[in-house]
Order: C-alpha cells, then structure tokens, then sequence
C-alpha cells in the first residue's frame, strides 16, 4: 500500500509588502508614480498610498496595476505559484492577507489569483468599530457579505442596513461602500465580489 506524502510542518511567512512590491517593480521599469497611473488607470495619489502601506488595494485594483507592471496578481501579491497536483490545499500561511491602518481589519484573499477582476472571495475580520470603506467598483459590480460572527452595518452611499450572523446582504457595489463593524465584538464574514 502506498504511503501518502504528509507535508511538514511550516512556521507562518508573511507575505512581502503589497507597496514595496508596486514600487520595487515600477522601479524597475524606469516608471514614474505618473506614468503607472495613467497606465493602470489608478490614481496617483491613491499609488503613493499604496506604495508606502497607507492603504490596501482592492483585487481589482491589484489586478489593475500586475497589468500595467507586466506581471502575474499572484506574482504581485507573493502568492504561491500553481502547483500541478489534481488537488492542491493552501496552507493558512499561505492565503495572501490584506490588512487595513493599525490592523483593524484583515481581508484574507481566497479565491484563486486567476479569477480576479471577475469573482473574488474573501474571508473579512473587522475589529470593533471598525470597516473596509471601498470607492466604487466597476459598472455592474455587485457585492454579496455573509456574516459569520458580529454584527455589521452594509452601507451604499448614505443608505444603511445591518446585518446579523446568518444573513446575508446583497448590494451594488459601483457606488461607494462599506461594510463596519457596529458591535463591541470582533466581526467576520464572507465577502464575494461579481464584477459587472
């Protein structure tokens, strides 16, 4: 009987800077703040946030800037290349991790890098008070947030509706938007994104 290969164990590798990454490679091809801006089509100020860890970029906005760069989102996000085993599991430390100002928020990135710009899946913790503010997606995005623990206010511009563990809201997502944490305890949850 065939033995079954068991992985060793690995000790947790954070995944390099999204920003020192951007800048590195930008660096690399003689670009300026300006010149990948206009490439990408993302702001230059919303770039320079980037580059030096003030903000996060959305997948799509990640997607964005690999196209402009020349490179793979998994390249540009340091996550692991494809593996040609029929069945592959990503380790926890494996899973690329968004995380906002001072960690209040972290965005586990789920889905596959190859499905980015289309359908993404993500694994969102929001500490108390809280929330993942987002500029509007691209025409027909729409959003779709489960809630697994806490409680979470959905807001689409200047309108609100909260949500409990076990429900799920579903809202447009190419107007501004957030999801925040109202409760005094730690929310997550499930955030799917269909681009339009």
């Amino acid at each position: 009987m065939a033995s079954t290969p068991v992985a060793s164990a690995m000790s947790p590798v954070a995944p390099p800077p999204v920003g020192d990454m951007i800048q590195q490679l930008r660096k690399e091809r003689g670009m300026t703040l300006e010149t990948l801006s206009r490439a990408s089509g993302v702001s230059k100020s919303m770039l320079s946030q980037i580059e030096r860890d003030k903000a996060n970029p959305t997948i799509a906005v990640a997607w964005r800037l690999a196209n402009a760069l020349g490179v793979r989102l998994d390249q540009l996000l340091g996550a692991p290349t494809g593996d040609p085993e029929p069945v592959r599991v990503i380790g926890k430390h494996e899973i690329p991790t968004l995380a906002g100002a001072e960690h209040a928020y972290q965005l586990k990135i789920l889905g596959p890098m190859e499905l980015a710009g289309k359908y993404e899946w993500y694994e969102l913790t929001l500490q108390p008070g809280a929330a993942l503010v987002s500029e509007p997606h691209d025409p027909g995005t729409r959003e779709h947030f489960t809630v697994f623990d806490g409680q979470v206010d959905i807001e689409v511009e200047h309108f609100a509706r909260r949500a409990k563990p076990g429900e799920t809201a579903r809202y447009p997502a190419d107007r501004a938007h957030a999801i925040r944490n109202v409760g005094k305890a730690v929310a997550r949850g499930l955030l799917v994104v269909i681009h339009g």
